[in-house]
């Protein structure tokens, strides 16, 4: 009974970060944030981002509650601090201004914005947080972890593979998947941002 209760735990696990993380949505503002750097450049970008964000997921999975409680920051502000960067990353898709420094040798899209927020976002984050509370013994561990895993490698298999995608599209697809990218993200980040003042009302009432 308990390998059931643990599988269960794996499926939901998987399911709602591969919903939340959407490797297959990654894969145009991967395309757009890594554009005018090297076949080499993007696959390292790829992997580097990928940790980031297993690392990030991974310690907010055992020591998130720890963390927002010594700072003293709520999850609605965790959250808002997420939207708000990513409308400024969605804002420079809109307006072709990413193209310098994500050109740029020395600007490591990787860790932000890919990393963190697009990938280990407060959704992930929280939804991680929630789902580590229904850890009861060394099988839901190991579930977890597992479903954790997989989601990861799910987000690294989209974008080391978004470079035929890439060779298809040419530089003219890329500049159009850029602003439509950027426009879907601002989208995402304002949404977030409203959810967080619905929190923060909603805590004050």
């Amino acid at each position: 009974m308990s390998h059931v209760v643990a599988l269960s735990l794996l499926t939901e696990v998987f399911v709602t970060l591969f919903v939340i993380m959407d490797p297959i949505g990654t894969i145009p503002l991967f395309l757009s944030l890594t554009r005018g750097r090297s076949p080499a450049s993007r696959r390292r970008a790829a992997w580097q981002a990928v940790s980031v964000s297993f690392g990030v997921i991974v310690a907010f999975a055992f020591f998130g509650q720890q963390i927002l409680h010594y700072l003293g920051i709520s999850l609605p502000a965790l959250q808002c601090a997420g939207g708000l960067l990513l409308l400024l990353v969605a804002l420079e898709l809109l307006t072709g201004k990413e193209q310098a420094p994500t050109a740029a040798a020395d600007v490591n899209v990787a860790l932000v914005p890919l990393g963190t927020p697009l990938l280990a976002g407060p959704g992930a984050i929280v939804a991680t947080m929630v789902l580590s509370r229904e850890v009861g013994g060394v099988a839901d561990f190991v579930a977890v972890g597992l479903g954790v895993v997989l989601v990861h490698v799910s987000l690294w298999l989209a974008m080391r593979f978004s470079l035929p995608i890439l060779r298809l599209l040419r530089e003219g697809g890329v500049v159009l998947v850029s602003r439509i990218s950027g426009l879907l993200l601002s989208a995402i980040a304002v949404q977030l941002v409203a959810d967080a003042v619905r929190a923060f009302i909603t805590t004050k009432a």
